[in-house]
């Protein structure tokens, strides 16, 4: 019960942060509790199970599922353009998941090479499906733990390499909002070429 009622006032101040300028520790806070979302349902498409103490399922209607939802969408966006990039990531990185270490350095080294260039929109959803998706080769490798780990990881990415980049432009839930007129475009032109609101969302 106790858990429960520290995740209940954990998600309380969350929403809390979303209705205004939100401060770095909060952005932080928000990244990973995104993380945890987008992973949990990356997982449970995959038919996987992994259960999180510190996780507060969203409010339906909420700010934080509004912005999960919007990131989820366009992580989807994304996976159609090259689902390959996303699947069987242990394998493409050449890593063993006995090793936490192993498994978050890799990730912080993914992550900065995708930022290399500068910071985009659609670099950070690929941040989240590159994460879920090394989530998704964990379980499967029955290595729950490093999950958690993962979300860490990518809290502490977030708060060293893009929190004054989302603090400038008013936080997860201003951008994303913005971010998600692009998935008004068709998802894909008539010749099955790369969706259009993917396509923008990358140079945003």
């Amino acid at each position: 019960m106790e858990v429960l009622r520290r995740s209940s006032v954990f998600a309380a101040e969350i929403m809390d942060a979303f209705d205004r300028s939100p401060t770095d520790k909060e952005l932080v806070a928000q990244a990973k509790a995104l993380g945890r979302e987008f992973v949990h349902a990356r997982l449970l498409r995959a038919g996987l199970a992994w259960s999180a103490p510190e996780r507060a399922a969203p409010a339906p209607g909420g700010r934080l599922a509004e912005v999960c939802a919007v990131l989820l969408r366009l992580g989807d966006e994304l996976e159609l353009i090259r689902p390959s990039v996303y699947r069987n990531v242990a394998r493409q990185l050449n890593i063993s998941l006995q090793s936490e270490t192993v498994v978050t350095d890799a990730f912080l080294a993914v992550a900065s090479q995708i930022f290399s260039g500068g910071i985009t929109w659609g670099k950070v959803v690929s941040l989240y499906s590159v994460a879920a998706g090394l989530a998704i080769d964990c379980v499967r490798q029955a290595q729950p733990a490093m999950v958690h780990a993962l979300v860490d990881c990518l809290g502490e990415f977030v708060r060293k390499t893009l929190a004054p980049w989302l603090r400038r432009r008013g936080g997860w839930q201003r951008e994303l909002a913005e971010a998600s007129v692009l998935l008004l475009s068709p998802p894909w032109s008539q010749h099955g070429s790369t969706p259009r609101s993917a396509s923008r969302l990358q140079r945003e």
